[in-house]
């Protein structure tokens, strides 16, 4: 069925300061299970904990860059690159360089009971 996303719903985040995560289709705007759309606003210097998801992350870095921390190398994604955290890989995402604005696709949707970040 056909369906008209309004606008996004703004999401917590998690980290080490504030980061703006405008949600389209997923579990709390759409309470879509299959997929979930945001748009991520990050700040410089902003970092989270570590996950080892039970989703894939499909992300687009447009604005800034993204430094992507997997168990073997430390990516940086930089404006009109992509990367993809498979499911069941640990990764951790950070902008310690410049104020980063990127889309994430997860699927199946992104939950907090699906996400297992690390603890603090």
């Amino acid at each position: 069925m056909a369906q008209f996303v309004p606008g996004p719903k703004t999401i917590p985040a998690v980290g080490n300061m504030p980061k703006l995560i405008q949600e389209y289709f997923g579990a709390v705007n759409t309470q879509s299970t299959q997929v979930s759309i945001a748009r991520m606003n990050s700040p410089k210097g902003w970092r989270e904990p570590g996950q080892t998801p039970e989703f894939d992350e499909y992300t687009l870095v447009e604005k800034g860059e993204l430094q992507v921390e997997t168990r073997d190398h430390t990516h940086f994604v930089r404006a009109g690159q992509a990367f993809l955290a498979p499911r069941g890989e640990w990764v951790r995402y950070s902008t310690p360089e410049a104020e980063t604005a990127y889309v994430s696709v997860c699927i199946p949707a992104f939950t907090l009971e699906t996400v297992h970040r690390d603890a603090r």
